[in-house]
């Protein structure tokens, strides 16, 4: 790649970033654009393991750091397995609970795989790195930490930040007022040992950020540069990353595939184009013409549908997207009889289920519905018949004495009964 095209690509991609909405501050724009275009820059952004699964608030900046390597940079992806066990106050008005040391190495662990699902970890010259603080934060004594590190930082300088600032009303531990220095000692570090220049976080990280920078200064110096990103909001106030049943993981059995789909698929008209920006990798013409589609036709959710698609098979790969739209379409039809086990098994888990263990092999449809609670009594099950609400597997079913044989069964186990348009109920048939 000849100077003239690098120094295109690099500027193209600090460009892409401010069109997608992604660059809420820089510490020096001008001198970071030239540091790209001049060589291949090492990059870094940290993710504490609070928990063993990354969510989809993690996503913006590890797909920021994608986007680096694709233009040629090198991320490195630190997992907090030291700082874990301190506890970040940024963005939080308690102190975060203390997990032992072994539930914080097991999460880095999960962490360090999940990151492998994005970034390139291996040969190549703009392969990544992936890193756990605590093997360098670990190996510090106390008093070296205070004499060579602490040193560098006046208490007022660090109430000055907001992260402290903003929690000095409830009070905030020495552990959780120490962590922005410890922060800052690993951007130092990276600096000296992998010549990291760049540090991405959010945008409550800036005080972390400029803290970093601040040592790299007195410890040494060279370029070093801070960029935040904006913190994810929803238009209608509501947090993002949080669906009805709870945070939106990127671990599939925490978070199935298919709940995955559908958290982006129920995104507001408001966000759609906003979150395609964010989250794909869709270049700006592809988005402007989804921007017009959904402009002039938004209940066909064409925008919401590619925004899943291009989600899901980034997470979690294609298969699981012809998975979670086969889920889709059976749940608009009502019929599951096309689906595989493990989808069906997907399809129903949010329904009401009722387990039949006595060994039946058939069934009387009235008594179904009265043991699933889809009707309240034998009287509005006969209605209910009569008036063809009442559907099998997704057949309509018309008749008083309709008897439901195992055969009928799906994958020898289940059925699945609607009443009306949206009430389902699940019968799973298990041996005694």
């Amino acid at each position: 790649m000849t100077n003239e095209t690098t120094n295109q690509v690099n500027n193209e991609l600090l460009e892409d970033l401010e069109y997608r909405g992604l660059v809420y501050q820089f510490t020096d724009r001008d001198g970071l654009a030239k540091k790209l275009n001049d060589e291949p820059v090492v990059l870094y952004s940290g993710f504490d393991p609070t928990a063993d699964s990354l969510h989809i608030g993690h996503l913006l900046p590890v797909l920021i750091l994608r986007r680096f390597q694709l233009a040629g940079h090198i991320p490195v992806a630190l997992v907090g397995g030291g700082t874990g066990l301190i506890g970040d106050p940024s963005g939080r008005s308690t102190e975060r609970s203390l997990n032992t040391a072994d539930t914080v190495a097991q999460w880095t662990n999960r962490l360090k795989d999940q990151l492998s699902r994005f970034l390139d970890f291996g040969e190549g010259a703009s392969a990544g790195k992936l890193v756990s603080n605590y093997d360098w934060l670990s190996k510090l004594d106390t008093i070296s930490f205070l004499r060579d590190v602490g040193k560098n930082f006046t208490v007022n300088y660090m109430l000055a930040k907001d992260s402290v600032d903003s929690r000095l009303a409830n009070g905030i531990s020495f552990t959780e007022f120490s962590y922005m220095i410890l922060q800052a000692y690993d951007f130092h570090r990276l600096h000296t040992d992998h010549g990291c220049a760049l540090q991405i976080g959010g945008s409550d990280q800036w005080g972390n950020i400029t803290a970093g920078l601040d040592l790299i200064g007195k410890m040494g110096g060279g370029d070093a540069f801070g960029m935040t990103v904006p913190l994810v909001t929803k238009s209608d106030g509501k947090k993002f990353g949080k669906s009805e049943s709870g945070a939106v993981w990127l671990d599939r059995s925490k978070t199935s595939a298919y709940q995955f789909y559908q958290f982006w698929i129920n995104t507001d008209d408001n966000d759609v184009i906003k979150f395609l920006k964010y989250f794909t990798f869709l270049n700006k013409d592809e988005i402007t013409a989804l921007e017009e589609q959904h402009q002039q036709a938004p209940e066909q959710r064409i925008a919401q549908r590619e925004l899943a698609r291009q989600v899901t098979r980034l997470v979690h790969g294609q298969e699981a997207v012809d998975s979670a739209e086969k889920i889709t379409q059976a749940l608009f039809s009502g019929n599951f009889t096309e689906l595989s086990e493990a989808d069906l098994t997907e399809a129903l888990q949010d329904m009401p289920t009722t387990v039949i263990t006595d060994g039946s092999t058939e069934n009387a449809l009235i008594d179904l519905l009265i043991e699933t609670k889809a009707a309240p009594s034998r009287r509005q099950a006969r209605q209910d018949i009569e008036s063809g609400a009442v559907y099998v597997n997704g057949e309509k079913q018309s008749g008083l004495e309709t008897v439901i044989e195992s055969g009928q069964r799906l994958h020898g186990k289940y059925l699945v009964l609607r009443r009306g348009k949206k009430n389902y109920f699940v019968i799973r048939f298990d041996q005694e």
